[in-house]
């Protein structure tokens, strides 16, 4: 069973949870709003049902709350941060907020940014800087519980290490690719073991190695592990964000035993450009709307209505869920109102303020 909730009693009742956790008023709303905005794009795996995860990492030391980045190196155009285990949605904004500063005076800006909590759903940062009309570049390591298996090989070694790009568009809303190098974002399996329903072969093997549609070999013991896009290429791209996302930014690798601990810590590695700083912006704007049209003239093949490019079913998504309201199955809003417990926050108050 699902529940449809509206946007702004759900983002008071997960700010609610977040600061009975400890965070401080702005922290508490910054988280809120971030995760709900991933769910109202319909990217449920990067949404509220972290919550649950995030109070057990609060509770461990694995995450701390009100912290803020730490400039290591700070040369203009090259920055060098550290996350300080704090938030990913308060760590983020703020590093993306340095970065895209630095890009206007300089004309670009390297980012570096280890040692930060879950950064959530990472084309909110490319966002971030597309909306200044800067190109944003980023690779992203996980160090959580090993849940992917290199290419030839049965066991997990390594997490979803998403990478994203962002560019804006002339005259209309910007391109943002923003996907995990695993065949499906972890989160995607945590809801589908949720709703209690199966996934397409390709994304996940038993224990044994073998292909399964059981999205419980991601989520609870005995675990398997799942795969990489486009076999070899995902793998390598895999790679790619652990050696920068991770290594690069001093965050670290994952080359650890399975731990139990629940927090999520990211690296990331970001290159924002500002393209009009590069004398090639009106062939840019040219080569974007002759290509775009191009492309768009493609027909459309059986079972689909359009060819779109990516940002715009999240833009869809949003309008749908702002209109209809965000579902939320029954399993993950119990899970959520167990995290509220840990934290003190009685479940009435909570169930008050979703459906206010």
């Amino acid at each position: 069973m699902e529940t449809l909730y509206k946007v702004e009693p759900l983002t008071r009742a997960i700010e609610a949870i977040v600061a009975a956790g400890g965070s401080h008023e702005r922290e508490a709303r910054l988280v809120a709003e971030n995760l709900v905005t991933a769910n109202l794009l319909g990217h449920d795996s990067h949404g509220i049902g972290m919550i649950p995860r995030y109070i057990d990492a609060v509770l461990e030391g694995g995450l701390a709350p009100n912290q803020h980045p730490k400039a290591n190196i700070d040369t203009g155009a090259l920055l060098a941060l550290d996350g300080c285990k704090g938030y990913g949605q308060t760590i983020g904004r703020e590093a993306m907020q340095m970065a895209i500063e630095r890009t206007k005076r300089h004309g670009s800006c390297i980012m570096t940014l280890g040692n930060s909590h879950h950064l959530g759903r990472i084309g909110h940062w490319a966002e971030m800087a597309v909306a200044e009309g800067f190109v944003s570049i980023h690779f992203v390591n996980v160090i959580s519980h090993a849940r992917v298996a290199p290419y030839a090989g049965r066991d997990a070694r390594f997490g979803t290490n998403p990478c994203t790009i962002g560019v804006p568009l002339p005259g209309e809303p910007p391109f943002v690719l923003d996907f995990a190098t695993s065949a499906v974002a972890q989160g995607k399996l945590r809801v589908a073991h949720n709703k209690g329903v199966k996934v397409p072969l390709g994304r996940l093997i038993d224990p044994g190695g073998n292909p399964t549609q059981d999205p419980r070999y991601a989520v609870v013991p005995p675990f398997g592990a799942m795969l990489a896009f486009g076999e070899h290429k995902g793998y390598g791209m895999a790679i790619a964000c652990e050696l920068l996302g991770g290594a690069l930014t001093g965050g670290g690798t994952w080359h650890y035993d399975e731990s139990s601990k629940q927090r999520v810590m990211n690296g990331m590695l970001v290159i924002v450009i500002d393209a009009k700083r590069l004398g090639t912006a009106p062939a840019f704007e040219r080569e974007a709307r002759l290509f775009l049209d191009w492309l768009r003239k493609s027909r459309p093949a059986p079972g689909f209505d359009k060819v779109r490019i990516a940002g715009e079913p999240e833009r869809e998504m949003r309008e749908k869920r702002t209109r209809d309201g965000i579902p939320v199955d029954d399993t993950t809003w119990e899970e959520i109102q167990r995290a509220a417990d840990k934290v003190k926050l009685p479940r009435e108050r909570l169930q008050k303020l979703a459906t206010a």
